[in-house]
């Protein structure tokens, strides 16, 4: 990069805010994917302001402008495809205010996730927003996706939670909307708009978040499943019962088979599936009588086995054959790819069976896992990226798992966002109207296309 503009760029947020050479670069060219795009130079500015000059000079010059959290993202889109400026929050990671009487807390985008969980949690609050990269992931990252969890099904996605937001806009102007009260519909909700976009219409700095009161009491089960019509059909009678768990999480017995091979804590492998379900609330006896109801809907269902943690120790054991997921699958196979559909819940076992028979046919394992209360399921396709043939066949496999989900009634994406990794299925997603007027409204917040280009629409704006 032109040596003037670096200097420029020194001056805003001082040399040590600026990272040039190609080894912390390349630290900066890839997220929690395969994909790779080397910036033209990192900047980590600490403020608003810092990043609303920084904006005007990428403006000006049209260099491209990613904004980066902790590269947790899982479909590209923090990737710098077209070089230019990586943007990193990562030094703006102060909590502004914490409104206890509004329960509302403002903090800067690059705020770790569950260091917010922990502020709040000290005072009796909970912010419930739970990605799996909670413990890395940044709250601008989560609102940028629009991210979920385990805990979505009785609380809500990230959005939910955004009161407010601070945005630079792309050239260079700084964007102050929402508020602390309740209602408020004066004017579009750029808040919402702004939410899910992936960098690509405003950067984010700050953020005013709602909080709710924190959880007394939890109540968490493993139950088996002989079947996986079984599994989807208790999910299905759980919530018609009237009954609302805060967690219901579906293992198949792929996923359980490859948690215990490399774990071994004791998972039963030889069931279809379970479901982890939680309860919780404010009441003990409350919370309790809950998860008495959820286990009776359970045991109508032949060959349904249940645990039922009796103290936080016994809580952890379960929970932690869920987390264990992920880092299991890396024992297995160099590379995994964490696809992210949403299918109506009634359909989950036809879609976990289709997605079984595409691994059959290419040749390569799928494991999966997923919200099942909320119908968002996560097959991890495993493979190595060195060999070009399963790379290719993990293409191949991505497009097929993408049309399950559509000939299902369901979305290609439910949390991890479009990036780059879904932008060539979009359109068949949404549509022709669709697609026309967002990139009508991508031109309108940023005419110039420096705003993570390349990113969700599958050509130029």
């Amino acid at each position: 990069m032109n040596p003037v503009i670096i200097n420029q760029l020194e001056k805003i947020v001082s040399p040590s805010g600026i990272l040039t050479t190609i080894e912390d670069r390349a630290v900066y060219s890839y997220d929690s994917t395969f994909l790779e795009g080397m910036p033209q130079v990192v900047v980590l500015p600490q403020s608003t302001g810092q990043v609303a000059e920084i904006v005007k000079i990428a403006a000006r010059e049209r260099i491209p402008i990613i904004t980066r959290g902790m590269g947790s993202g899982l479909a590209g889109g923090s990737v710098p495809v077209q070089g230019g400026i990586v943007l990193c929050t990562t030094r703006m990671d102060r909590i502004l205010e914490f409104d206890q009487k509004n329960a509302t807390i403002l903090v800067q985008s690059g705020v770790v996730t569950a260091d917010l969980q922990n502020h709040v949690a000290k005072s009796g609050f909970y912010y419930p927003p739970d990605p799996s990269s909670v413990r890395h992931s940044t709250i601008g990252g989560n609102i940028a996706c629009n991210a979920g969890g385990p805990h979505c099904l009785k609380y809500g996605v990230t959005g939910d939670y955004v009161l407010g937001l601070t945005a630079v806009m792309a050239d260079g102007e700084i964007l102050k909307t929402g508020t602390k009260v309740i209602k408020d519909v004066a004017g579009y909700d750029l808040k919402s708009l702004l939410t899910g976009s992936e960098g690509t219409l405003a950067i984010i700095t700050e953020a005013l978040l709602k909080v709710i009161a924190g959880r007394k009491f939890v109540e968490t089960a493993l139950v088996e499943f002989s079947s996986l019509d079984d599994a989807g059909q208790a999910v299905y009678e759980i919530l018609h019962a009237g009954l609302l768990p805060s967690t219901i999480e579906l293992m198949d017995q792929t996923a359980l088979e490859c948690i215990e091979k490399a774990m071994k804590i004791g998972l039963p492998t030889g069931v279809a599936a379970v479901l982890i379900i939680e309860t919780d609330g404010v009441d003990q006896e409350a919370t309790r009588r809950e998860m008495e109801s959820v286990a009776s809907v359970c045991r109508q269902f032949s060959g349904a086995n249940i645990t039922i943690a009796i103290d936080d120790t016994q809580r952890e054991h379960l929970w932690k054959a869920r987390r264990s997921v992920s880092p299991s699958l890396g024992r297995l196979a160099p590379n995994k790819l964490g696809e992210d559909i949403s299918v109506p819940r009634d359909t989950i076992p036809e879609a976990v069976r289709r997605i079984r028979q595409i691994s059959a046919k290419n040749g390569l394992p799928i494991v999966i896992y997923g919200h099942a209360g909320d119908g968002n399921l996560h097959p991890n396709i495993l493979f190595d990226k060195r060999d070009p043939v399963q790379m290719a066949t993990v293409d191949q496999m991505v497009a097929e798992i993408f049309e399950v989900a559509l000939d299902l009634g369901g979305s290609i994406t439910g949390e991890h966002g479009v990036g780059i990794l879904k932008k060539p299925f979009l359109h068949k997603a949404l549509g022709d109207v669709s697609i026309n007027l967002q990139k009508r409204i991508k031109n309108a917040f940023d005419p110039l296309n420096i705003l993570n280009p390349g990113k969700i629409f599958s050509d130029d704006i």
